[in-house]
């Protein structure tokens, strides 16, 4: 199976498990920047040289090599779960997408149909009952996690342990676990352990957020999204997100982590 999802520098020296909706277009323009001293002009998914991805076939062996060897910086990147799922949402669900269609095609019409979600007319700019809205999509969310239908569950909301799970399974070996919550210690922290070939100050680094301004703006603070049974749902889903990576179930106002990750308890628990 390799290591799908996995993207690293030309130089070899950092190796990244991407985690959708978790800050992946600035880790990987952070990537870029440090071999090549500029960013990528576009979206970094976009790209097809100056970083290798499992995706690229010529990237394959060179990442395999690295991961197996355990001798570059490997690390990824985790955010609160209430937080993503709802991010998620205002972006593929309501959001008009960079090629300005509806994600996926026939995606938003199901869950209109199925699930009476609204997104905001035809462009996402009308107004709808937020809440509503997103409470239906946690269950249909729920539905393709738990049972697989109407459709497989989506890389954008799918648990973050399974993403990183994939890399562990397989033979990787993470160095170091960060929260979004918490970006420019956590990428700091990466930095701090290999040389790059051109130097980066994360606080003159843009947030490269490709997501931004495709959907409506979140009209309502987090927690008024989440009911008692929207809570039960979500942690439902992403119950092992919660526990590995030690956010706040209880609260979804809180969305900064209550202790440390245990990164021995993450390869023990996700190699089971």
């Amino acid at each position: 199976m390799g290591f799908p999802g996995t993207w690293m520098t030309e130089s070899e020296t950092l190796v990244y498990r991407v985690v959708p909706k978790c800050a992946c277009s600035t880790i990987g323009q952070i990537m870029y920047y440090a071999d090549h001293g500029q960013f990528f002009d576009g979206d970094i998914h976009d790209s097809t040289n100056g970083l290798h991805k499992w995706a690229q076939d010529h990237s394959q062996p060179l990442i395999q090599n690295r991961v197996k060897a355990g001798n570059a910086y490997t690390f990824t990147c985790v955010r609160n779960p209430y937080t993503r799922i709802l991010s998620s949402f205002f972006d593929k669900i309501c959001g008009i997408q960079r090629n300005g269609k509806r994600y996926r095609g026939n995606l938003v019409p199901l869950l209109i149909q199925k699930y009476g979600i609204e997104v905001g007319g035809h462009d996402g700019k009308q107004e709808f009952d937020q809440i509503q809205s997103f409470r239906r999509f946690l269950l249909f969310a729920r539905d393709t996690i738990r049972w697989r239908r109407p459709m497989d569950p989506d890389i954008h909301w799918s648990a973050m342990s399974g993403h990183i799970s994939t890399f562990i399974v397989n033979g990787g070996r993470y160095d170091n676990i960060f929260w979004t919550e918490t970006f420019n210690e956590g990428m700091q922290s990466v930095l701090d352990h290999v040389e790059t070939n051109h130097p980066v100050d994360l606080g003159a680094i843009p947030r490269f957020n490709e997501s931004e301004g495709h959907g409506p703006k979140r009209a309502h603070p987090i927690e008024d999204y989440f009911d008692d049974l929207s809570m039960h749902l979500v942690y439902e889903i992403y119950k092992k997100d919660f526990q590995l990576f030690k956010y706040d179930f209880e609260n979804p106002k809180n969305k900064f982590p209550t202790q440390q990750i245990d990164i021995q308890e993450i390869h023990a628990k996700l190699n089971e």
